[in-house]
């Protein structure tokens, strides 16, 4: 038996919570399909099974660990994926989380954390920063397939929390996919190559260190109040620009970026107001961008 289980704990966000989890003394089990998670990326503490989310061998999964508490990563997570082929992300994400929950009230889960999009959901902000009552409007099948699993949450009867991410970075993020600029950047200019900058660079977002997203997922897992989304973010606005910028100080460089056409279904400009979780899961970020990026560079470097 298991305290939790983490699908996706294979993979970026995924292995840094089962990492932390560990830390605070939970016995973990991990469920991944490896599609973009890695071995690799495995704490050596927690029993893993290779397994896809919408598959039904889920099943033997929940009868040998019997968890009470279930983190959902596990989710296709690329913006221009979900626009070249929506009935793959709706699969893995939609059909995937209700294959899931359905064995849930079997094996007695207690409480889900599932993991959204603040960067996705909401679309381009009418307010600033953008806040968890604002209006959801999706600018691509993405932001659109991770709010249905919301909306199904409360059809169900255990409790859940659900954590609304800012743009996630760090270490063991992928560099060769075509999410995650901070891991695409940092490895084109550790590698001498000119990073591409879609459209002006002038559009912004909020970029948050994988530890401190690690930390809110455990925060929402343990809070007694249940039921709620909660924005995780900083606060703060950066532009890609910006962040290649920061990224060539780090790395000491002298190369300049290519510019392409702006990708579509992506938002101008966002950032996250993340009162609410810093109130009541007493959670707030302790990196600044400059220090998340310096660690991740650090990693990447001794990778």
């Amino acid at each position: 038996m298991n305290d939790v289980l983490v699908t996706g704990g294979a993979g970026f966000i995924g292995s840094n919570t089962v990492d932390e989890l560990i830390k605070k003394g939970y016995s973990v089990a991990i469920a991944d399909n490896l599609s973009t998670g890695t071995k690799k990326n495995l704490n050596s503490e927690a029993d893993f099974y290779e397994v896809d989310i919408t598959s039904n061998e889920l099943d033997n999964v929940f009868e040998k660990t019997k968890p009470k508490y279930v983190v959902h990563l596990a989710a296709q997570i690329d913006v221009r994926k979900s626009i070249k082929d929506p009935v793959y992300d709706a699969r893995s994400n939609i059909l995937g989380s209700i294959n899931l929950f359905n064995f849930f009230d079997k094996y007695g889960v207690e409480k889900l954390v599932y993991s959204s999009s603040g960067g996705a959901i909401y679309g381009e902000p009418k307010n600033d920063p953008v806040d968890e009552t604002h209006t959801v409007k999706p600018l691509c099948p993405y932001g659109a397939s991770k709010y249905a699993v919301e909306k199904y949450l409360p059809l169900y009867k255990f409790d859940f929390n659900i954590m609304r991410y800012a743009n996630v970075y760090g270490p063991r993020q992928d560099p060769l996919g075509e999410a995650g600029v901070v891991a695409i950047f940092s490895k084109k200019i550790c590698d001498g190559e000119s990073p591409v900058i879609f459209g002006d660079g002038l559009q912004s977002r909020d970029f948050v260190y994988v530890e401190d997203v690690a930390r809110a997922n455990i925060s929402g897992l343990e809070l007694e109040t249940d039921s709620k989304a909660f924005n995780v973010g900083t606060g703060v606005e950066t532009t890609v620009f910006s962040l290649y910028e920061f990224l060539r100080e780090i790395f000491n460089s002298t190369i300049e970026p290519t510019y392409a056409d702006p990708v579509a279904g992506e938002v101008r400009r966002i950032r996250l107001n993340c009162d609410l979780a810093k109130k009541e899961l007493g959670w707030m970020p302790s990196y600044s961008i400059r220090e998340g990026l310096e660690k991740t560079v650090l990693w990447m470097k001794n990778e």
